[in-house]
């Protein structure tokens, strides 16, 4: 039998290690309840959170996602005054050379049409929005006019510069514009909206330039949305992506029109009739 003395001081250590081991679990930080937030809390996907947007479109009022754009270190640029919800709409115009022709577009080349388009288009998206222009072109793809405010001139100017020829790198023009989005995301910390527009008429080589692989990663990482306006070309096209991407097949003039119309009625936070003088 042991002694009662023994015993108290069994029972008195065993007590003693066992307060020792919860102080050190709580301070540790292996309790679940220390975690923060951002771990502890589960991610809720965007379709069970009843978003009507398309799988990865979702238009970020808010910095909703913390891993995009990635911020830190030489990465992290100050917003220079803009508001922290600042649209951002990124052109991508298809110069190539089946441009010149005058399918579906009352007897004018089809880039006479997606440039008038275009210059109506412009005058719709908001003063305090930026807006940013690329071009494939005889020249090559390139930014023609930077993501900003107040260059609605240099971006109709830029229009009327295109020179039609050359074929149609869809996945590259895409990497570019979302290139551009991501580098603008950064200055806002991920708030505001991004929407990259697509104007073509034409079918990428898919030997190098299938966009499938840009669009997927673009969805995947970004809120970044994309729209595409298929001039001429009908519902058979690889960017016609049923609840990923939005999809206009545009058959004639006001068609093209209706189409980028429909960009900005798209964006929830804004109202198409609040443009109209």
């Amino acid at each position: 039998m042991s002694r009662p003395g023994k015993t108290r001081g069994r029972i008195g250590w065993a007590l003693f290690a066992l307060v020792a081991y919860g102080l050190v679990k709580h301070y540790s930080g292996d309790d679940e309840d220390s975690r923060p937030e951002h771990e502890s809390q589960e991610v809720v996907d965007s379709d069970d959170a009843g978003n009507d947007a398309p799988q990865g479109g979702i238009y970020a009022q808010t910095a909703t996602r913390d891993d995009w754009p990635s911020i830190g270190g030489d990465n992290a640029v100050a917003a220079s005054g803009a508001p922290a919800a600042t649209s951002n709409y990124y052109v991508v115009l298809d110069g190539s050379g089946s441009m010149r022709r005058v399918d579906c577009s009352d007897g004018k080349p089809k880039i006479a049409v997606a440039v008038a388009a275009l210059s109506r288009f412009i005058q719709s998206v908001p003063a305090q929005a930026n807006l940013g222009l690329a071009v494939f072109d005889d020249a090559g793809l390139s930014e023609r006019v930077p993501l900003g405010v107040g260059n609605r001139e240099a971006f109709e100017t830029a229009l009327h510069k295109v020179d039609v020829q050359g074929g149609t790198p869809l996945k590259s023009s895409i990497e570019l514009a979302y290139d551009k989005l991501t580098t603008q995301a950064r200055q806002q910390f991920g708030y505001g909206d991004y929407h990259l527009v697509l104007v073509t008429d034409g079918y990428p080589d898919p030997a190098r330039e299938d966009p499938a692989e840009a669009v997927d990663k673009l969805l995947q990482n970004s809120p970044v949305v994309l729209h595409t306006i298929g001039f001429c070309l009908g519902e058979d096209h690889v960017l016609n992506q049923p609840g990923r991407v939005y999809y206009t097949a545009a058959d004639s003039p006001e068609q093209l029109s209706a189409g980028l119309g429909n960009v900005l009625a798209e964006a929830p936070a804004f109202d198409v009739s609040d443009f109209q003088e």
